[in-house]
């Protein structure tokens, strides 16, 4: 069974999503990049407004691949109490000594989900170095959100690659990537752990604009009665 994952921005968001029923609330700042964050102050309101009602998910940004600087950004979001923490596997830089940092993260059980870039050839390889380090998950999600959704700009064989792998290795496996409605029946059969929407359940599928509660009531009842 697949969850629904909602990105939002603001306490008001949340509070939205939660009553309609998603399964993961997702903390980021569209408007901010591919993975744009949030500052920890709203993040911790929103943590509070919600109570565990449901779990929490939240981006540290589109940072790049470099070992300290995540490190700190993890470890400073972690500090919110948000049960998942997300970080953007951007092109270039140290991929392996920056997983390697955070295994001091996930020794003292904070959860990192690691997002790969459908648009950027990600290497699936990582995903056993990302297993070796403590992370709990794997995304694969969209850096060019011009591009289409990710069923435009990643091959079936390959996204069938990036579940199996996932799932062999026992790692939460989410998809994302500028999802449409129609993308939901060829997604699920792929049989992921969650698909995430954040354009799709805005007004006009503009991703920067406010939510629509009919439409993430739409998103969400199309993964659950597929």
């Amino acid at each position: 069974m697949s969850g629904l994952l909602a990105s939002v921005n603001s306490v008001t968001e949340a509070l939205l999503v939660l009553d309609a029923d998603v399964d993961i609330i997702d903390l980021k700042q569209p408007a901010l990049g591919a993975l744009g964050a949030l500052d920890v102050t709203t993040v911790k309101k929103i943590v509070i407004a919600i109570a565990g009602r449901c779990p929490i998910s939240a981006t540290i940004g589109d940072l790049p691949m470099q070992p300290e600087p995540v490190f700190n950004a993890v470890k400073a979001m972690a500090e919110t109490d948000v049960d998942y923490i997300k970080i953007g596997f951007f092109p270039g830089d140290d991929w392996q000594g920056t997983a390697q940092k955070l295994s001091l993260l996930t020794r003292k059980n904070h959860a990192l989900i690691a997002v790969l870039f459908a648009d950027t050839q990600p290497d699936f390889a990582i995903m056993d170095s990302l297993k070796e380090a403590g992370f709990t998950g794997v995304m694969l999600d969209t850096m060019d959100k011009q591009q289409g959704s990710l069923t435009q700009v990643m091959a079936k064989t390959d996204i069938t690659q990036f579940v199996t792998q996932a799932k062999a290795l026992q790692l939460l496996c989410g998809l994302a990537g500028s999802l449409r409605l129609e993308d939901i029946p060829e997604l699920m059969f792929y049989q992921p752990d969650y698909l995430g929407f954040r354009g799709a359940l805005c007004q006009g599928h503009n991703r920067v604009g406010q939510l629509n509660k009919l439409a993430v009531m739409q998103i969400r009842d199309a993964i659950r009665n597929v």
